[in-house]
């Protein structure tokens, strides 16, 4: 009691949420963090969406999403239960200075000639590091600001994040486009990144360790017997929990599902493909923005209701779109519905990030992230395999490749129903 007390009066003695550093420095360190990830990601990807490995013209994305996805599995767990045993704020750090190394690491690869399966264990290493990162950068946020700043704060970060996919992903089309003969510069500038990123993690304020007497356990490794029995004991947690992950299934099946749409579906060069999948990235901000803004001091469950219905629809048009076999859309009406797709995605995310961050305990939060994470990405790991499958079925069935999208909106017309009825007040 006396620990909670004393978390609330640091809170309230803190500068309001703009006007607070350490609010800005983790803003500018997740930007950067995301803006390497995603630069990286999409190179790879791009990469792999018509492989030249083998003399094989097949599409082995889903073998980079797989080694994306899988270290969050593996590691989330773990992740949540250091983040509560440890300061939030060191572990930031220590996962800052692990992307310099990694990124030196993909340095040395694309120097040597970009070969796709070394790429691929730089992917997994990269996204081991994210994996430790997510649960210290989320459960900081009810720990540095009153609750009634989560919507907000939320909104930013949730903005900031998905303008760095924004120009993450951008680069990376264009990066591959103009820079071929010489990729390792594209290490180089990434390098560059994850020093500035590690930098501004210092201006975040110390955090005391939520729990810092927490003992290990081998269910630390995944989720912890007693973050289980909250979930249970908690119906409205499950069910945004099971939400959240089916959109980030949903979110692991778009970005390929836009890359072969632009590839393959408006036959489009690399940049220009990497424009679409940040037009996406543009409507998801701005989608964060104005759930931020709209949320108030609640968590506005309508807003999620709202955005999930509205995605259902823009992959219904895209899907619907080419059943002629030719895409109507063509590449200016596709960019504009993934705009608003992306949109309504984050209107559907944010209700659902502030409660997950504000509803449990105080001494879970880290470990409640780390489950949320760690079945974000159970979901994003088998979209990949689910993306595979669509590929072949298309290919079997000569179907266009936007059939994905189809899948998209089957998967989150079932997400409906786990959203609660009812918007929640935040408590101050």
């Amino acid at each position: 009691m006396c620990r909670m007390k004393s978390a609330a009066t640091q809170r309230d003695a803190s500068p309001s949420l703009y006007e607070d550093p350490s609010f800005w420095g983790l803003t500018a360190t997740q930007l950067l963090g995301a803006f390497n990830d995603n630069l990286f990601k999409q190179f790879v990807l791009l990469v792999a969406v018509v492989s030249v490995a083998d003399a094989s013209t097949e599409d082995r994305q889903s073998l980079a999403m797989a080694a994306f996805a899988l270290p969050f599995i593996l590691f989330s767990g773990f992740g949540g239960f250091l983040s509560d045993r440890y300061s939030k704020r060191t572990i930031i750090v220590l996962c800052k200075v692990a992307e310099i190394a990694v990124m030196v690491a993909a340095t040395v690869v694309f120097y040597f000639g970009a070969a796709l399966m070394p790429l691929v264990v730089v992917v997994f290493f990269m996204g081991a590091q994210s994996a430790f990162f997510g649960p210290a950068k989320y459960g900081v946020l009810p720990e540095m600001f009153a609750g009634r700043d989560l919507p907000r704060a939320n909104g930013w970060i949730q903005l900031t994040t998905f303008l760095a996919i924004i120009f993450g992903t951008a680069a990376a089309g264009v990066l591959k486009t103009h820079v071929a003969g010489a990729v390792w510069m594209v290490g180089c500038a990434c390098i560059a990144i994850a020093l500035i990123g590690t930098a501004t993690s210092l201006i975040i304020r110390s955090q005391k360790a939520a729990q810092p007497e927490l003992s290990f356990s081998v269910s630390a490794l995944m989720i912890r017997r007693d973050t289980w029995q909250t979930l249970v004991g908690d119906r409205p947690l499950l069910r945004v929990l099971g939400a959240s992950s089916l959109f980030w299934f949903v979110g692991g099946l778009i970005l390929p599902a836009v890359n072969a749409l632009g590839k393959h579906e408006l036959g489009l060069r690399d940049d220009q493909t990497s424009f679409l999948a940040a037009g996406l990235g543009v409507g998801i901000a701005f989608g964060c923005l104005a759930a931020g803004k709209l949320s108030g001091s609640r968590v506005a469950f309508y807003l999620s209701r709202f955005g999930c219905w509205g995605v259902v629809v823009c992959a219904l048009v895209v899907w619907a779109s080419n059943v002629t076999g030719s895409q109507m859309l063509g590449y200016r009406g596709s960019l504009l519905m993934l705009i608003v797709m992306g949109a309504m995605a984050g209107l559907f995310a944010v209700p659902l990030q502030v409660f997950l961050q504000a509803r449990p305990p105080k001494g879970q939060k880290g470990r409640m992230i780390g489950a949320m994470n760690l079945l974000n990405w159970i979901g994003i790991f088998l979209s990949a395999g689910v993306y595979q499958l669509c590929t072949l079925a298309a290919e079997h069935f000569r179907l266009a490749p936007s059939i994905t999208f189809l899948v998209v909106a089957a998967a989150l017309l079932s997400a409906l129903w786990l959203v609660p009825n009812g918007d929640e007040q935040l408590t101050s």
